[in-house]
């Protein structure tokens, strides 16, 4: 077993490159090879994984938070190289979808298990054209408006920053025209957001799509049609139960492939990282990836 230990020191304020020790040490004790590749960067981490690849592997272990599972995503699922993610990020949706353990050493022990037992299982990814993968979802509207918005703050971290954001899109929230063509009909709707679902979590937790299989063949899509501020006010406690889905103004559906436009700004957000503005060409990948665990 030749591991390549992908670790991304800032991811979680720290929090990878205070465990990444630790978890190497661990991964030693079942592994035949363990090269870290630490990076501060994305076309870094890239470039070491393939020189990895280049040398022989046979597992990639992402130790950090959502941004740096879906660097991992890419690269597996273009060189057929296992996957598996040690969580140390503010969010860790893709590990919780997975129902592996939140905290970074109890997750390396579970994978240290699992190698040890060669658990393995194949999940379906999203891809957007033909370019990036995502493990999670994808959005745009307001949850996207969001994190454009934090994407630019400086201050204040953490939690505080995203209820800032929600607040100031809020302030300027209105429908835009959605059109979303699937392979089972076209919606055209007044929309605040939409959200194509692989697996039900994103922002730390959200079960925006409480229902996705990521082993199913098929996208979870929801979309929030016509409200106003008072009635997301409303909806906005209920995202964090998937009782959101509920609502009204709330449609849930189906589909293996999708295109988002319409008469909008919006931008797609796919694992919390920005893609490009709409339009975007979405389809599930069955058994795209083969995750560790």
């Amino acid at each position: 077993m030749r591991v390549a230990l992908a670790v991304h020191p800032a991811s979680g304020h720290g929090a990878a490159g205070r465990v990444a020790g630790a978890v190497s040490a661990k991964l030693r004790a079942v592994a035949d090879e363990v090269t870290v590749v630490s990076a501060t960067s994305v076309a870094e981490s890239r470039a070491l994984m393939l020189r990895a690849r280049d040398a022989g592997l046979d597992l990639v272990v992402v130790l950090g938070g959502d941004g740096s599972a879906h660097q991992g995503v890419q690269f597996c699922a273009e060189h057929g190289v296992d996957l598996a993610v040690v969580p140390a990020g503010t969010g860790n949706d893709l590990v919780r979808a997975l129902g592996g353990p939140g905290e970074p050493l109890a997750a390396a022990d579970a994978l240290v298990a699992a190698i040890g037992s060669g658990a393995r299982r194949r999940l379906d990814l999203g891809r957007v054209g033909d370019g990036p993968w995502f493990a999670t979802v994808l959005c745009a509207g307001f949850d996207s408006a969001v994190n454009e918005r934090v994407n630019r703050m400086r201050w204040p971290h953490g939690r505080r920053r995203y209820d800032l954001a929600i607040v100031a899109e809020l302030a300027r929230l209105r429908p835009r025209r959605l059109v979303l063509d699937t392979d089972s009909g076209r919606v055209e709707t007044d929309a605040v957001l939409v959200a194509v679902g692989n697996t039900a979590f994103y922002g730390g937790g959200i079960p925006v799509c409480p229902d996705a299989d990521p082993a199913d063949g098929l996208f979870d899509v929801t979309v929030l049609g016509r409200a106003s501020r008072l009635d997301l006010l409303r909806i906005l406690p209920t995202l964090r139960t998937g009782k959101h889905v509920e609502h009204p103004a709330v449609r849930t559906f189906r589909a293996a492939k999708a295109v988002l436009g319409g008469d909008n700004d919006w931008v797609a957000y796919a694992d919390g990282e920005r893609l490009r503005p709409l339009p975007v060409a979405v389809e599930c990948v069955p058994g795209a990836l083969s995750v560790v665990g």
